[in-house]
């Protein structure tokens, strides 16, 4: 029997999916099987098993996800049946066959009322359907795989995708001024140091099982800002010419009720696997220079 162990990647094209790919390149020890929903359609428990059959996986990264926050309060069942029981079916198949499940949520579980960083014991108090759907997906795997290891992240942007750092770039040579809401805090997350967050909890247990330890963790990158002083950063990273404007949310209205503070702790995830946390300001810079 072979000693490579192998890791499945679903949600292979999404922002972290796709920096798993490049990050993959730097962990030969690894047999990585990147997997898009064509590919293997998560929300088919049948089809799950086989693919586990045919396959053995020692570590699945779950980055399949519905993240269309706002179009979700109208797709209520299609995000429900991809962030809560697709993610109960990845679980429980990976219970079945030994494999370490690695899932990542969201800081919308919060309802973002509170004042000081998210510890992952906080209540959890979805705002709408989309922070509702990842809850209850959190749930789901906890409950079929007591063993699941979950990473809580926020403002998830990269070099791939649609995300906020793309469509600033994309705005900011459009129009002569945009306007960003000013009152919503949190911290960046550039997918590939999350990514790379996740290599490093994989690789720092040489068994195919990591030592059970309370199941979540939050990873966002080090320091807080608003997404008015994002935009700032990067019109400011790239010399453009556009005037930022700063607005209160409630000149922005959307379908979805964003939470106005969803800062997260980060000290677990630092601590339990001695990871050392980019500032989000160094991450954009290195996101806006494969952008350019």
């Amino acid at each position: 029997m072979s000693s490579t162990r192998t890791i499945l990647v679903t949600g292979a094209n999404g922002q972290v999916g796709s920096e798993f790919r490049v990050l993959s390149k730097s962990y030969p020890q690894y047999n990585f099987l990147f997997v898009t929903k064509d590919e293997l359609p998560i929300d088919d428990v049948d089809a799950v098993k086989k693919y586990f059959d045919i396959h053995g996986i020692q570590f699945c990264v779950n980055c399949a996800a519905y993240t269309v926050v706002d179009k979700a309060e109208t797709e209520s069942e299609k995000a429900f049946l991809i962030n809560a029981d697709a993610v109960g079916n990845l679980a429980a198949v990976c219970k079945s066959h030994s494999t370490q499940f690695i899932h990542i949520s969201t800081d919308y579980v919060f309802d973002g009322t509170a004042t000081a960083p998210y510890l992952e014991s906080n209540p959890v108090k979805p705002l709408g359907v989309y922070g509702a759907s990842k809850l209850k997906g959190e749930q789901l795997a906890l409950e079929k795989n007591p063993d699941t290891i979950i990473v809580r992240t926020s403002w998830v942007y990269s070099s791939f995708g649609n995300n906020f750092v793309k469509t600033m770039l994309r705005l900011m040579k459009e129009r002569e001024s945009i306007s960003v809401v000013n009152d919503q805090q949190g911290c960046p997350t550039y997918a590939a140091d999350l990514a790379n967050a996740i290599m490093q909890i994989i690789n720092k247990h040489p068994t195919s099982h990591i030592v059970h330890q309370t199941s979540i963790y939050n990873y966002s990158n080090s320091g807080v800002i608003n997404w008015y002083q994002f935009a700032v950063a990067i019109k400011e990273l790239t010399n453009s010419k556009c005037i930022v404007n700063s607005i209160p949310s409630s000149q922005y209205p959307t379908p979805a009720k964003r939470p106005q503070y969803s800062v997260l702790d980060t000290t677990k995830i630092r601590g339990t696997f001695a990871i050392t946390i980019p500032a989000w300001k160094d991450s954009l810079v290195k996101c806006l220079a494969l952008l350019k």
